[in-house]
């Protein structure tokens, strides 16, 4: 790793996941502000693929110049310039807001700001892990990011509850806007990096001009050349098409099943998000399996079993029960998905393989809900969520079975290009 070992990389991953933690949970905050305002308003199915499709499109569309961006350039100030951004887009709101104009179109606006803000920023965090962590250390430090982030979620919807409940809406952006300047301060001036990327390869000349074209079609080659990628991304695909339901349709169900109040929509991100921590939690103290594709079978399986669950369940208790074990599936997926990213993919491509994930994530679960969100204001969620979690079940042993996979996911480090 081409890191300067005489810094403490330990303080110095703990201070770069703080400032992560931060700026998660301000912004965390508004978006569920914006969601609550909108489920409650609308009640909606159809408002919520609107929605979906503010909160992913613009990440997808990014996303292919997020990882150009962020492999000829310091991926700090790339994650600092994009938390910016989207804190200036919180203030704007905020002013709109006390000066009486309030629509839900506007609150729209901000969640596509926000996507935007995320599609730069996700690849650039994805590949900045590795120029300042060990890379023995990997699964224990995405583990442990995992659990920061959840912890950090976790207080948002505790706080926008809060907060929604005795001060007006713009008090929640503006909160957006203190968060993003203290996570900013603390990335910019104490987190240290080497500039170069892992393999001690310089990132390309920033001062040449860019041909996006060109490393576009160089990204997707090296991800065509590396079968266990592209059938990562294949699954991925058919993953979080069938996840939308559980992802997005969730919130609907509630105020549909057992009522609309504001509590009920904090309590059920507070059980998601503890098993989130939970999950983050074990990952980093036991690893997963040796071989990293088990552990994304295993977790898979439970998701899709989880989704069952949650269209099953009887009475508001077992539902919050199954959704604690729904969000202790996310980073027993997740972390073994970036640390094979991390070790087997060469860095000089890494942040352009991370932003076609962020593609696929940002277009699949949006497209799911140009199906599934109509498709609630007709047929029970219950029934679209069992029939979800069955096909995401299914896919659980297509892991497996994927031989570039299989040998993939074996623990090490590969610098193969």
């Amino acid at each position: 790793m081409n890191f300067n070992m005489s810094v403490n990389w330990k303080a110095n991953a703990a201070l770069f996941l703080g400032a992560q933690a931060l700026t998660i949970f301000g912004s965390q905050a508004v978006q569920y502000a914006i969601l609550w305002h909108i489920t409650i308003e609308s009640q909606s199915g159809t408002m919520m693929t609107i929605f979906s499709a503010a909160l992913f499109l613009p990440m997808f569309f990014i996303s292919p110049f997020a990882g150009v961006w962020a492999d000829r350039f310091n991926k700090k100030y790339i994650i600092n310039i994009a938390d910016a951004a989207v804190a200036a887009a919180s203030l704007t709101i905020a002013i709109f807001l006390f000066l009486g104009f309030e629509s839900v179109w506007m609150l729209l606006a901000c969640a596509v700001a926000r996507s935007l803000g995320q599609g730069v920023q996700n690849p650039a965090v994805g590949a900045f892990i590795p120029e300042i962590t060990p890379q023995s250390h990997l699964t224990k430090i995405n583990g442990i990011q995992n659990g920061v982030q959840s912890a950090s979620m976790l207080a948002a919807p505790m706080a926008a509850g809060a907060l929604i409940s005795v001060a007006p809406l713009e008090t929640i952006f503006l909160l957006d806007v203190v968060t993003a300047a203290a996570g900013i301060s603390i990335l910019l001036f104490f987190v240290k990096s080497s500039p170069k990327n892992m393999d001690g390869v310089l990132s390309r000349n920033v001062n040449k001009k860019i041909d996006y074209l060109y490393d576009l079609k160089e990204g997707l080659k090296y991800i065509n050349n590396h079968k266990f990628i592209l059938r990562l991304i294949i699954i991925s695909i058919i993953f979080f098409i069938f996840i939308s339901p559980a992802a997005l349709l969730t919130t609907l169900q509630v105020t549909r099943n057992f009522g609309g109040e504001v509590w009920r929509l904090t309590v059920v991100e507070i059980f998601f998000l503890s098993g989130m921590i939970a999950g983050g939690g074990v990952i980093a103290a036991w690893g997963g399996f040796k071989n990293r594709v088990y552990t994304m079978a295993f977790s898979t399986a439970l998701c899709g079993a989880g989704s069952i669950g949650l269209g099953i369940a009887p009475v508001f208790s077992v539902y919050l029960v199954i959704m604690c074990i729904m969000g202790f599936t996310i980073p027993l997926y997740n972390t073994p998905v970036m640390v094979l990213l991390q070790t087997k993919v060469k860095s000089s491509y890494m942040a352009r393989v991370l932003a076609v994930f962020n593609m696929v994530f940002s277009i699949m679960t949006p497209a799911g809900m140009i199906f599934f969100g109509p498709l609630a204001d007709v047929v029970s969620i219950d029934a679209l969520l069992i029939a979800s979690g069955i096909i995401i079940a299914i896919l659980s042993p297509l892991f497996i079975l994927s031989k570039s996979l299989r040998e993939a996911g074996e623990s090490g480090f590969s610098k193969a290009g």
